[in-house]
């Protein structure tokens, strides 16, 4: 038999899924709840808690809790390397009118907000070893944030790696101040001569750190999802090497995998 606590959740709960409590709308206060459900307040606060770890409602402080506004999907497909490719060799101006964030999301350019930073850095035994060249070598580190502008967080937390003098072919690439790039990283490579053959990409999920919750806006109890991103040349040699961080609560991973036939 389910607890009050529960029932409670579930009656407002459905409230919120049926609209009579829309998104951004303040629930009544803890001891108005109490006495509508005639139960006492800490079991009031055991249903809401129940409600904030669902990611249904959030607490802000001082002002009560609140059904939490739906965030951005992101459908991530591995068919859109396909789709940067074929872009990567188009006119600048067609490369501007669209990127993978927008492909991801349905978005368009202007409701975004981007932020990337570059820095040197160089290999650790992981990256020298998956780069293939010795550790200490050095690195060109980008970190990308992109959101929508309605929304406060990040739709992914990126971390991606090339190999400095690789790049250096093409001065404009080590700088931040040419971001965002028009055809992302794929036009970036090809810059430089490099052709990609294939996409490497490892999915694992752990609980967020406490920084990755913050700037994520985790509900309380969601994971992260983990996605490293190795990008082969036409030659076999890894040129590109991404940690992307996602959110648990509104990411979906989309494959479809071409079959052969007999």
């Amino acid at each position: 038999m389910a607890k009050a606590y529960e029932r409670i959740a579930d009656d407002l709960r459905e409230s919120i899924r049926a609209g009579q409590l829309g998104p951004g709308e303040r629930l009544p206060s803890e001891t108005v709840l109490a006495e509508e459900y005639g139960r006492s307040v800490p079991t009031i606060r055991e249903a809401l808690r129940l409600l904030r770890d669902e990611g249904l409602i959030e607490k802000q402080h001082g002002r009560g809790n609140f059904v939490r506004q739906a965030r951005t999907t992101v459908r991530r497909t591995n068919l859109r390397h396909q789709w940067e490719k074929d872009r990567a060799r188009e006119s600048e101006a067609h490369r501007r009118q669209t990127g993978a964030t927008e492909h991801d999301t349905g978005l368009q350019v202007n409701d975004l907000v981007f932020r990337a930073s570059y820095r040197e850095t160089t290999a650790d035994k992981d990256l020298a070893e998956a780069f293939g060249v010795p550790e200490g070598h050095a690195l060109l580190e980008r970190t990308y944030r992109t959101r929508y502008a309605a929304e406060r967080a990040p739709f992914t937390l990126v971390t991606s790696y090339l190999v400095h003098d690789i790049v250096a072919a093409n001065p404009d690439l080590l700088s931040a101040a040419n971001e965002p790039w028009p055809g992302g990283t794929q036009n970036q490579l090809f810059t430089v001569g490099i052709e990609l053959d294939r996409i490497e990409e490892r999915v694992s999920a752990r609980p967020p750190t406490p920084e990755e919750a913050e700037e994520l806006d985790l509900p309380p109890g969601t994971a992260v999802i983990l996605l490293r991103k190795t990008s082969y040349d036409i030659n076999d040699r890894v040129v590109e090497i991404s940690d992307v961080t996602l959110p648990g609560d509104r990411t979906e991973l989309f494959f479809t995998t071409p079959l052969e036939r007999w």
